[in-house]
């Protein structure tokens, strides 16, 4: 349902939207009071959408959070999805490109990281030093690296391709492909596969899966790299993204969706649309390290104004208080 919502034409059968039905109601059974006794309900993605339909004695209002990329999704499977999500008191996208056409109020709101949860906060010197031995990398050497799920969308196998194309001129580099599947994507170690055999044994390459609560030992990598990569041909916002500008990063990200919100050419990093194009910006990053310092250092700051939960925060209240007064010109908050 996720890849048919970022436009790929995946077929999801009868018995499989029943049991994803089914599914909804069993979870709301068990959550049912919890949700129909309060005043707001945000409900994340697709997979819990259809808990609006279960809940039928709600008070409250529900908003709909759409992470995706839903520009253009397969419309047999938004059409299906549609349904249940009209029924919604507003829905919020991280972009108005994203948006689509429902019958109630849609905001757009971006997302946000936390600066001091353990994926974001500073680390002290030799915790950070200590992945180069962990994870058997040279300190002595440029570090790139992706940190995403393995994940076609993600394209690591392109970031391999521009990895292979940097060496041919700048010879000693290192890459790290770092991240895990998500349990609900089926097509997760097909891609971890390719990406092994698109590897092909080179130790330059080096490829970690690891757990969904590793988020200290990846800060610790991104604070490590010296360039990260995030070429990703589809986006709905590329947290991944964000993190590494908020410890002083250049990026590297595909043209697409909410990376463009945070990337710029030559200010915050680079986009690109090709194995080629990241491979050029790799090699200018490698000959210009005084450029690596001074873009990383305006991507924190541009992290600092615009991405911080701070931000986040202010936004959802005033949604609530938008929803709440209905649409009332004046709203007295004495």
């Amino acid at each position: 349902m996720h890849n048919a919502l970022q436009g790929n034409h995946v077929r999801i059968s009868e018995k499989l939207l029943r049991a994803y039905e089914q599914v909804n109601r069993e979870n709301a059974e068990r959550l049912r009071a919890g949700l129909e006794d309060a005043d707001f309900v945000f409900i994340h993605d697709p997979q819990p959408a259809h808990l609006l339909q279960n809940c039928p004695k709600r008070r409250g209002k529900w908003i709909w959070r759409c992470h995706i990329d839903a520009s253009h999704p397969y419309r047999p499977v938004w059409k299906y999805l549609q349904q249940f999500v009209s029924g919604y008191d507003a829905s919020i996208f991280s972009l108005a490109g994203f948006a689509k056409s429902l019958p109630h109020p849609q905001y757009i709101i971006p997302p946000s990281i936390d600066p001091l949860s353990e994926k974001n906060m500073d680390l002290p010197g030799d915790e950070i030093d200590a992945v180069f031995g962990e994870f058997q990398l040279d300190p002595q050497r440029p570090l790139l690296l992706q940190v995403s799920r393995f994940d076609r969308f993600k394209d690591p196998l392109g970031v391999i391709q521009a990895f292979r194309i940097v060496k041919k001129f700048v010879p000693d580099q290192q890459l790290v492909l770092a991240g895990g599947g998500a349990t609900d994507d089926p097509e997760g170690e097909i891609v971890l596969r390719e990406v092994r055999e698109a590897a092909a044994e080179d130790p330059d390459i080096h490829i970690l899966l690891l757990p969904p609560d590793a988020h200290r030992k990846i800060n610790a990598l991104q604070r490590a790299a010296d360039i990260i990569l995030q070429k990703s041909i589809k986006e709905g916002f590329g947290l991944t993204v964000t993190e590494a500008m908020w410890k002083g990063k250049p990026v590297i990200g595909g043209d697409t969706g909410g990376i463009r919100l945070q990337v710029t050419n030559f200010n915050t990093g680079f986009r690109v649309s090709t194995p080629e194009g990241a491979a050029l910006r790799i090699r200018y990053l490698l000959r210009h390290p005084q450029k690596m310092i001074e873009i990383g250092g305006k991507a924190r700051e541009f992290v600092r104004d615009n991405f911080l939960l701070t931000r986040h925060l202010r936004e959802y209240l005033t949604l609530i208080l938008s929803l709440h007064y209905g649409a009332k010109d004046r709203i007295e908050l004495g």
